[in-house]
């Protein structure tokens, strides 16, 4: 599974209702699960981003697919980064020339 993180900031939409930001982050997870993917965190942050999620999919096609399908609903706005842990840099590092 790869890693990604993604970073969100609210709509309008998504401040007007922000109470109800942790009912929606299980509601995420839950989308997450019928696109394929596994959120491993999330963290509501201070400064640019409001929060920050951290999650497992099995590809690129995937990740898009859960930003897309959050993202309609209007409340969040997203920017998806993809993530390599040490052992998947390593033989990227051997590579380059």
């Amino acid at each position: 599974m790869a890693t990604y993180v993604t970073l969100i900031n609210f709509t309008d939409q998504g401040v007007r209702n922000v109470k109800d930001t942790a009912n929606r982050a299980s509601a995420y997870k839950e989308l997450a699960t019928k696109v394929g993917c596994t959120i491993k965190e999330i963290y509501w942050t201070q400064g640019q981003y409001d929060v920050v999620s951290i999650i497992e999919a099995p590809d690129d096609a995937s990740a898009i697919t859960l930003a897309m399908s959050v993202g309609k609903l209007g409340f969040i706005r997203t920017q998806t980064l993809r993530a390599y842990s040490a052992a998947e840099l390593a033989p990227i590092m051997d590579k380059v020339v």
